[in-house]
């Protein structure tokens, strides 16, 4: 009966992993096609600029702030930043490099433009699919990340 149990414990570890491998190279896309998506940022800093205006129009106080303060002011280091860190976060995730390391990090990064956005305010961050399920997702592997199969060993 031991042998049993110790089958099934090891059985259903190997699945956890295995699913949190599959999480993190479905995050790893996830990244890579937002990243691809806002490649025309490093040549133009106004198309962020543009859309962190848009976004302090319905701003409530704190988040508006946020815009004017940090945001708006670091528009040509973040349009280039923003990209190449989804870019990279995506590579790492599907390659497995680092995974608790890039998730945690990824998770500061979704966590930062959703305050931007202004989505934490409204129940916009509840439906849509780049918010609740990808930093549930990153907060997953920043927890129980380490040692993946299938992954780059630094």
């Amino acid at each position: 009966m031991t042998t049993t149990v110790k089958a099934r414990t090891s059985t259903s570890g190997g699945s956890a992993i295995f699913a949190l491998r599959t999480l993190a190279l479905c995050l790893g896309v996830f990244f890579v096609f937002q990243g691809l998506n806002k490649l025309p940022w490093l040549l133009d800093s106004g198309i962020l600029a543009d859309r962190l205006q848009g976004w302090s129009r319905n701003a409530v106080p704190s988040q508006r702030w946020y815009i004017e303060t940090i945001a708006a002011p670091g528009v040509p280091l973040f349009a280039r930043l923003v990209p190449l860190a989804e870019l990279s976060t995506g590579a790492a995730l599907i390659l497995g490099f680092w995974p608790r390391l890039v998730a945690a990090l990824a998770l500061a990064m979704v966590a930062n433009f959703h305050f931007a956005l202004g989505s934490y305010f409204s129940g916009e961050f509840f439906i849509d699919g780049a918010g609740l399920p990808v930093m549930g997702g990153l907060l997953t592997l920043a927890i129980s990340g380490a040692r993946l199969p299938w992954s780059l060993k630094p």
